[in-house]
C-alpha cells in the first residue's frame, strides 16, 4: 500500500443513523464505537477511502458514553461486525441490542502525524463493505481520540454536505459539462475486447495503477449499439456529426459532437426521446434542427467499460474497450481503447488542473499497458466519424444510401 504522510492511527466510527439523517438529536447514553484498524486509505488524505470488512482481522472495540469513565471494551473480528448489514452480535454485546439496532458506519477517522484527525463519512454501506469520503480540509479535534474531540466537527461537517452525503449519488460532480475528454487508441492487431477488458479490471483491483482502484460498486458496464451517423457539414459552426442511437423502449437518443479536427476535448450533447423512423433521419436533421448533413454508413459497436477512480483526488475515468463494425460490411471493423474523464467523487471541490492532470497520468500508464500487450503504441483523437469517412473512400460502394 502507497502511502503519503503515513498516519499513527486509524479507527472505524460507528453510532446511531439518526448522526448522519439528523432524524434525532443525540442523545447522552448513546454510545459512539471506536474500533481501531490497520490504516485503511491509500493516500493520506485521501478523498475516497473503500473498507472490506473481511480484510480487517481481529480489530479492539471501545465503547464510549457521555459520563461513563470506563468504555466497553471487546475484541471484534471484521468480518463479523455487519451481517445483512445489521449490527452482528459481538457489537450487541458491546452496546446492547437496543442501542445495536441503529448502528452504522458513520466514519472512518485518521490520526494525522502533526495532530488532529481527518474524517471520511460514510456514504454507501453493504454487508461486505463500505464506502467513505473525506469530509474534512484540515485535521479537526486535536487529543487522544478517547476524548472524542473530533466529534462535533466530524459531525458538523457532515451536516453542512448532508444534500450530497445522504442522498444516494448525490456526491458526485462533473466538472467540464457539455464538454467530452478524452484520449483514443487505435488496437492493432485487434484484441478480444471481453478479455482485455477483464484482464484490465483484475489489474486494476490488484492495484497496479498507483493510487486507483475500480470505481467502488461501478466498475464494469457493458454497452451494444447501432449507430446511424450524419457528418454535419454545415452551417460552419454546427460542423461535426449527428448519431441516431436506437432506445430499448421506443425512439432514439441523438448524439451530437461538435469539431472540425478530431482532438482531445470536443463539445457534445445528448438528447433523448427522439420519436423519428429511419427513413426520417436526413429530414429531422435538416428541418428540425437547420443543419446540412452527409449520410455515413450505419455501424453497431460493442463496448466494455471498465471505471477507475483515482482514490488520492476522487476522479473517475473510463477505460473503454470497443468494436464498431459497419451493418452492411461486418468485415469492416475499428477496434479501439479509449480514456475519458467521466466525474468526481467529492464535497470539497476540485481544481479542473488536477483533473487534466491525473488524466495524463493515468493516460501515460494505459499507454505503457497497452504496448505491454502489443495492441497500441501512442494515443490519438481518432474519432468514429473520420473511421467512417476513411472507410468510404477507400470503399465507396459502402456509401450510405
Amino acid at each position: 500500500m502507497t502511502r503519503e504522510n503515513r498516519t499513527t492511527g486509524a479507527w472505524l466510527v460507528l453510532g446511531g443513523i439518526h448522526l448522519l439523517n439528523q432524524t434525532a438529536l443525540r442523545r447522552q447514553d448513546e454510545p459512539i464505537v471506536l474500533i481501531r484498524v490497520i490504516p485503511q486509505a491509500i493516500y493520506s488524505p485521501s478523498t475516497t477511502v473503500v473498507i472490506r470488512w473481511d480484510t480487517l482481522g481481529a480489530c479492539p472495540a471501545t465503547a464510549h458514553r457521555t459520563g461513563c469513565d470506563q468504555p466497553a471494551k471487546a475484541m471484534v473480528e471484521g468480518c463479523d461486525l455487519f451481517p445483512d448489514a445489521i449490527a452482528g452480535t459481538a457489537l450487541r454485546a458491546l452496546v446492547g441490542t437496543s442501542a445495536a439496532l441503529s448502528l452504522v458506519p458513520l466514519c472512518y477517522l485518521e490520526e494525522h502525524p502533526n495532530g488532529g484527525y481527518h474524517a471520511y463519512a460514510q456514504i454507501r454501506f453493504h454487508p461486505e463493505d463500505a464506502c467513505f469520503l473525506r469530509t474534512t480540509r484540515e485535521p479537526v479535534g486535536h487529543g487522544p481520540v478517547d476524548t472524542l474531540n473530533w466529534l462535533d466537527p466530524v459531525l458538523s461537517a457532515h451536516a453542512e454536505s448532508s444534500r450530497a452525503l445522504n442522498n444516494h449519488l448525490r456526491y458526485f460532480r462533473t466538472y467540464f459539462a457539455g464538454t467530452e475528454l478524452e484520449y483514443k487508441y487505435t488496437l492493432a492487431p485487434a484484441p478480444d475486447i471481453w478479455a482485455a477488458s477483464v484482464e484490465l479490471l483484475k489489474t486494476l483491483r490488484d492495484g497496479q495503477l498507483e493510487g486507483c482502484r475500480p470505481e467502488y460498486r461501478g466498475e464494469f458496464e457493458i454497452h451494444y449499439t447501432e449507430n446511424h451517423l450524419f457528418e454535419v457539414t454545415g452551417p460552419e459552426e454546427e460542423a461535426g456529426y449527428a448519431s441516431f442511437i436506437p432506445t430499448v423502449s421506443a425512439g432514439y437518443v441523438l448524439k451530437r459532437k461538435w469539431f472540425t479536427r478530431d482532438a482531445f476535448a470536443r463539445r457534445e450533447a445528448l438528447r433523448s426521446g427522439i420519436d423519428v423512423s429511419p427513413d426520417g433521419f436526413e429530414e429531422y436533421l435538416s428541418t428540425q434542427l437547420g443543419l446540412r448533413v452527409h449520410p455515413l454508413p450505419p455501424f453497431q459497436r460493442v463496448r466494455y467499460d471498465v471505471q477507475c477512480e483515482s482514490m488520492r483526488t476522487g476522479h473517475v475515468f473510463g477505460v473503454f474497450f470497443d468494436r464498431s463494425s459497419l451493418v452492411s460490411a461486418p468485415e469492416v471493423t475499428l477496434s479501439q481503447c479509449e480514456l475519458e474523464y467521466r466525474r468526481s467523487r467529492g464535497v470539497l471541490g476540485h481544481d479542473e488542473n488536477e483533473i487534466i492532470h491525473e488524466m495524463d497520468r493515468i493516460n501515460a500508464w494505459l499507454r505503457t499497458y497497452l504496448a505491454e500487450h502489443g495492441w497500441a503504441t501512442h494515443h490519438t483523437y481518432y474519432s468514429k466519424l473520420s473511421f467512417l469517412r476513411d472507410t468510404v473512400a477507400a470503399r465507396p460502394e459502402l456509401a450510405a444510401r
